[in-house]
């Protein structure tokens, strides 16, 4: 096959590739990943590019006229023919992406408040050791000797692998006989011998997203919080969604393998920096739990995730066996334990375990409904009796993909809007306070519930005809110009289209009829639920009332909101630091009564109720109609 070479502007990267190839799979290999919300089926319109010089054949793909007048294609759509030159607009790549790592939330994370009533009790422990040193006389092996003293010392058979015996002898005299021996709890595996007085330990909580990663530096001997690091999950050059992902292992030869060196990618490119910034060994970091849903889990391990998108929708597993670094391809010492935490089904997956952990929904009487809105809605209803799960396909809406000026929350994003009924003049609040670039999850709903205050858009999501140049017809429907292109930091419009509108009402009412179907399943009312805990960075800039006027969230008062942060990175530390912690989510895991919502038609029912603003049944939400949702909003 003809080996062409690729030009990529204006980074003037090169990188050689075979005929055939697409420039979405070059822009991957030579580090550009591009963003591509459909996974490469050329819909999503976002991974935009010119080509500057050289053969191409352009497939097709979804992608506005204005832009292809201009010369633009779709990365995902454009097949390499020869030698090319490839223009990559900055709003195209993935790189500049940040991740909000500090909770504006109400529930604290140090380290008494994440440990609450679990002990102390990490992964691996630091256990020093006095050997005696070998004679004629005393001639025992190194290991027997070094057995013998742990069994003395702690009271345990400890274990030795291969690879720790291969450095055992240096180790040993090099040390003096005077050791620290760092252990795992699980199985007592001895995973690092080092002179005494030098044996630091480390661990790593990682949450592995569909959209990003988070990973946590904690000293596993004293709790302490060293350093947190977060970047966009590699993968989602593969597609936005779970099930892009699980189709393109599925699908394509090495896919699986692509996806899954993508998501050790990303950990260890933020481990890796988290370790240099604080003058950590990667020998010394000797435990790590991972927290992902379902499906990101078995992408991670390189398990075939077929079948989870496959009627009746089963994973090859729920639980994980016990695992070594080097085993997966983790940056760190190849011995360290990972534990990754067990899934309840093939759409409830470990991070809502891990959240459930954290939030303790399984330790009080409070009937509590526990709701992550992230890629997919997840939610957990129940307290220390019982507990029953649901997923519903939220869509990647509220995380601002598939939206036309939709992003994460970061500096730039659209955190809340106001508009003017009378003028319909409009007023930004952005994160970190700059020019706007684009919408997160927050400022979509906040524009959601604003334009249907001021009549601009119907109980449907419909536009209607108001005297504004800021309504505007486009050869793909209408749009409503939020900023004007000399206000945004990146010079064009900043719009929400009739398409972005209905995906948002499509979203909400999927998270609200997920609600509805596990409360009916279990024969409850609204009013019966004492807590509704917010998870995820989502939460971070979410207005309440706002969420209620558009039907995502039930109409209960404010003081039974909680938001939690990052659960799932916090469930993670939990069950790093503490065993017993650890045993409690496989419990947890097991004790969960998942709701498959595609049996049967209650979902789908309450679903197409709740394709209104803010539903069908106006009753559901007294304050949206008597118009106490704004005092509440404004108090």
């Amino acid at each position: 096959m003809n080996q062409c070479t690729v030009t990529f502007l204006p980074a003037n990267t090169t990188v050689k590739v075979t005929a055939g190839t697409t420039v979405l799979e070059a822009a991957q290999k030579a580090g550009l990943p591009l963003k591509s919300t459909c996974g490469g089926a050329g819909t999503c319109g976002r991974c935009i590019i010119k080509v500057r010089r050289g053969e191409v054949q352009v497939k097709g793909g979804h992608l506005p006229a204005k832009l292809k007048e201009d010369g633009y294609t779709l990365a995902c759509q454009t097949i390499i023919q020869g030698d090319v030159a490839i223009e990559i607009p900055a709003e195209s790549l993935l790189s500049k992406h940040q991740v909000l790592l500090q909770d504006k939330g109400r529930l604290q994370d140090g380290l008494t408040d994440l440990l609450g009533s679990y002990p102390l009790e990490a992964a691996c422990e630091v256990v020093t050791l006095h050997l005696a040193e070998p004679t004629l006389t005393e001639n025992t092996s190194d290991t027997s000797r070094l057995l013998a003293a742990l069994r003395k010392e702690k009271g345990v058979e400890g274990q030795v692998s291969l690879a720790l015996l291969q450095d055992l002898p240096e180790s040993l005299r090099q040390a003096g006989w005077q050791v620290d021996v760092t252990l795992a709890r699980a199985d007592n595996r001895l995973l690092r011998v080092t002179p005494a007085g030098s044996g630091r330990s480390f661990g790593l909580a990682i949450d592995l997203g569909t959209t990003t990663v988070v990973v946590s530096l904690l000293d596993l001997r004293n709790g302490r919080r060293i350093g947190q690091g977060g970047s966009y999950n590699r993968q989602a050059v593969y597609g936005d969604d779970v099930i892009s992902r699980i189709i393109h292992a599925t699908s394509n030869h090495g896919g699986l393998e692509e996806l899954r060196q993508a998501a050790l990618a990303t950990i260890n490119e933020i481990s890796n920096s988290l370790l240099a910034n604080h003058g950590i060994n990667q020998a010394e970091v000797t435990a790590a739990v991972i927290a992902g849903n379902t499906t990101m889990s078995h992408l991670l391990l390189g398990v075939n995730p077929k079948y989870i998108r496959l009627q009746p929708y089963i994973p090859a597993a729920t639980e994980w066996p016990a695992l070594t670094a080097g085993e997966i391809g983790l940056a760190i010492n190849p011995l360290a334990t990972v534990q990754v935490f067990p899934s309840v089904a093939s759409y409830v997956g470990g991070d809502i375990v891990a959240g459930a952990l954290f939030t303790r929904l399984a330790r009080g009487e409070e009937l509590t409904l526990f709701i992550d809105i992230g890629t997919n809605g997840e939610m957990v209803l129940g307290n220390k009796d019982w507990l029953i799960a649901c997923a519903c396909s939220a869509g990647p809406a509220f995380e601002g993909s598939g939206i036309t000026c939709g992003m994460r929350a970061m500096e730039g994003a659209v955190e809340g809007v106001t508009i003017d009924p009378e003028t319909c003049e409009v007023e930004l609040e952005v994160i970190g306070g700059g020019r706007p670039a684009g919408l997160c999850g927050s400022g979509l709903i906040d524009c959601l519930a604003k334009l249907r205050r001021a009549g601009i858009i119907d109980r449907t999501g419909n536009f209607q005809e108001v005297a504004t140049p800021r309504l505007r017809r486009t050869d793909e429907g209408y749009e409503f110009v939020l900023a004007w292109a000399a206000e945004s930091s990146h010079g064009k419009d900043i719009v929400i289209t009739a398409a972005d509108i209905k995906n948002l009402i499509r979203s909400k009412g999927a998270v609200f009829a997920g609600i509805q179907s596990l409360l009916k399943t279990v024969s409850l009312e609204l009013e019966a639920v004492d807590r509704i805990i917010i998870a995820g960075g989502f939460g971070n800039y979410l207005h309440v009332p706002n969420a209620v006027e558009i039907g995502l969230l039930p109409d209960l008062p404010a003081e039974k909101y909680v938001f939690a942060g990052n659960t799932s990175l916090k469930g993670a530390e939990l069950a790093l630091l503490s065993r017993p912690a650890w045993e409690e989510a496989l419990e947890l895991g097991r004790k969960m009564t998942y709701l498959e919502l595609s049996a049967g038609n209650l979902f789908m029912e309450e679903f197409v109720s709740a394709l209104f603003l803010p539903h069908t049944r106006l009753e559901l939400f007294p304050s949206v109609t008597t118009g106490t949702s704004l005092e509440r909003r404004e108090g």
